[in-house]
């Protein structure tokens, strides 16, 4: 297993990981309108820009892509695992990298926890701050937390 930084011709690999991950995945958690709006909020252009700018990550398991990630200043982004890799350690290794690198500058960590990814991140020591609900274009209504985590004492 290894965390690369993405490049240019990585972008249909991050693309392919997020939308496969929210398709399958987030529906157990979410009505359709919280889905399509996950899948248009991590947009072609988002994610392009992500990589542009030297922010996204990917987790290759012998070579192929299997796992993303992006970090932006104290913020952990889009950290998703295709569903075939999930519950073998990728997540983990991927979290654990993102947050070497954001507590080297930074002393917390934060980022918008799902549903599917919560008890994950409250085991981890991420405490909830905020939480939020947008309104869909269909009516569903898609529910998140802000998640902190402080570097102190690791």
């Amino acid at each position: 297993m290894t965390i690369v930084q993405a490049a240019a011709g990585d972008f249909e690999a991050v693309k392919r990981i997020t939308r496969d991950t929210i398709r399958e995945i987030y529906p157990r958690y979410y009505p359709a309108g919280a889905v399509d709006f996950f899948c248009r909020h991590h947009s072609d252009e988002r994610i392009m820009a992500d990589i542009a700018s030297g922010r996204v990550y990917l987790l290759l398991k012998e070579n192929q892509a299997v796992g993303t990630v992006t970090i932006s200043g104290n913020e952990i982004n889009r950290l998703f695992v295709l569903p075939e890799y999930q519950h073998k350690g990728f997540g983990r290794a991927l979290l654990d990298f993102a947050e070497q690198a954001v507590l080297l500058q930074y002393d917390t960590v934060h980022m918008d926890a799902s549903l599917p990814a919560k008890a994950i991140y409250k085991k981890r020591g991420y405490r909830e701050t905020e939480y939020h609900t947008i309104r869909t274009e269909n009516g569903d209504y898609l529910c998140y937390d802000v998640m902190t985590r402080s570097g102190k004492g690791k």
